[in-house]
């Protein structure tokens, strides 16, 4: 008996041609393919597979549907093996995939699903719990990690980040306090030191937060580069 696999992916074309890559795949067994969260769910208690193969962005979301699922698994499942497939090079799928540890996880590119023999490679890596990881995600997470440690912003914290972010939607310190659950008092200890980190002194003709917006957009735009 193969490696049992589930499939989900919500494009019809997409499913056939994992279907048919993997119909006469020696040492695999597709019990199950669907076409949304809820449905993959539903299969992996009916079938108890030994991988899943899933697309990142599915209904009812279509945001990271699949993500979520490779880190719910990690829990509820941990010898599941989760074998990720997206169309976006972005470093944030990636980094949440890994997050907990790359063991019995893959991360490809659709444009490799018409190779038999890596994604099968690809399935038994994670059956195993080994991990298999796309060149050209990891081509771009080293560029991400450089553009971070360029940025002006790469010595904030995760919350003067964020605060920065309210700061950019054009938020007053109030309603940032109230967004973040945070005393009003707080967010200005923090604003004020966001503001000496990114080095921008009190100016009598340009506001502080208006270049700070500006970092932050900036910074942003380069990572969805």
């Amino acid at each position: 008996m193969g490696l049992r696999v589930v499939v989900a992916d919500d494009s019809y074309l997409v499913r056939e041609a994992i279907t048919r890559v993997l119909a006469d795949a020696p040492g695999i067994d597709l019990c199950a393919v669907c076409d949304n969260r809820d449905s993959l769910m539903a299969a992996i208690e009916a079938e108890a597979p030994d991988v899943v193969v899933t697309d990142i962005r599915m209904p009812p979301g279509r945001d990271d549907e699949g993500v979520r699922v490779a880190i719910e698994l990690r829990d509820t499942h941990p010898g599941i093996g989760v074998v990720l497939l997206s169309m976006y090079l972005e470093p944030r799928y990636a980094l949440d995939l890994l997050a907990k540890g790359s063991d019995g996880r893959a991360y490809l590119l659709k444009d490799r699903i018409h190779d038999r023999v890596g994604l099968t490679a690809a399935i038994e890596a994670t059956a195993a719990g080994g991990s298999v990881i796309d060149p050209k995600v990891v081509e771009m997470l080293v560029a991400a990690r450089s553009r971070a440690e360029a940025s002006p912003l790469a010595g904030l914290t995760a919350r003067e980040r964020a605060i920065l972010g309210e700061i950019a939607q054009g938020k007053s310190n109030a309603a940032i306090a109230s967004s973040l659950q945070l005393s009003k008092r707080a967010v200005e200890k923090h604003i004020n030191s966001l503001f000496t980190k990114l080095e921008l002194p009190e100016s009598e003709d340009v506001s502080r937060r208006v270049k700070a917006a500006l970092l932050f957009l900036a910074d942003e735009a380069m990572d969805r580069a």
